[in-house]
């Protein structure tokens, strides 16, 4: 991956607020997972790997929230949420079953300022299941700029249908492990390839995927202060 001559991006010291966001599309692409497009008035200009928090109130005052990553391109008008609906999950059981165009949430962001890709910088991307989501934000940003070669992704997931935007990352190159039958996992053979010249690595997903991943590229002399993992899970 050569050095790239595109000013890189940093995150923007910024206050962000709640502010409510209107549902333009609803898009449910498999059994439990559906995809939010919200149009957010005077939003700020998010990064690749950046999240948003979705709270949802109550008529008796009682809040939840929860964090999702953005799958959109800074560049994209709309704000793209990917929701995996959990066994007992308050605001993604919401979010998939009842929300629809029309409907307002409150949101705030964009966050994060560590699992940024700044759009110069040579990165592998590594994700499981739905840990894929930021990394759909830094291709199609990469692809946006004309700097694809700068992002190399590997990705796993159940299957072809359980993976979100798995036609999206096949497009672009990325190497995929199905886990379900006959299916394997992402082995550091596979990462091996993708590691040249990469001056940076993000892993997203489970804590097991996460510390899988880490401990597979650590092994293969990849420096750890160079690894930038982002966990998820049920809250």
């Amino acid at each position: 991956m050569p050095a790239s001559p595109v000013t890189r991006l940093a995150p923007a010291v910024q206050t962000t607020r709640w502010q409510w966001a209107t549902v333009r599309e609803v898009s449910r692409i498999a059994a439990q997972i559906v995809i939010l497009r919200l149009e957010v008035e005077n939003r700020l200009q998010h990064l690749p790997g950046q999240h948003y928090v979705v709270r949802l109130t109550a008529e008796d005052g009682y809040t939840a929230s929860r964090s999702y990553s953005v799958a959109s391109a800074p560049s994209d008008p709309l704000i793209e949420l990917c929701v995996e609906r959990l066994e007992d999950g308050e605001v993604s059981g919401y979010l998939y079953d009842v929300v629809q165009p029309g409907d307002r949430v409150e949101v705030r962001g964009p966050i994060g300022g560590w699992f940024v890709w700044d759009a110069a910088t040579p990165a592998l991307a590594i994700g499981g299941g739905t840990g894929v989501v930021p990394l759909v934000a830094m291709a199609r940003h990469a692809a946006d700029i004309g700097r694809s070669e700068l992002l190399r992704l590997a990705v796993s997931g159940r299957s072809m249908a359980e993976l979100p935007y798995s036609d999206e990352l096949s497009a672009y190159g990325a190497t995929i492990a199905f886990t379900r039958a006959p299916g394997r996992r992402l082995q550091a053979d596979d990462l091996r390839p993708l590691l040249d010249g990469a001056q940076v690595t993000y892993v997203c997903g489970s804590t097991g995927f996460a510390e899988a991943m880490s401990r597979a590229l650590v092994g293969l002399g990849y420096p750890e202060s160079l690894i930038r993992v982002e966990r998820f899970g049920p809250s």
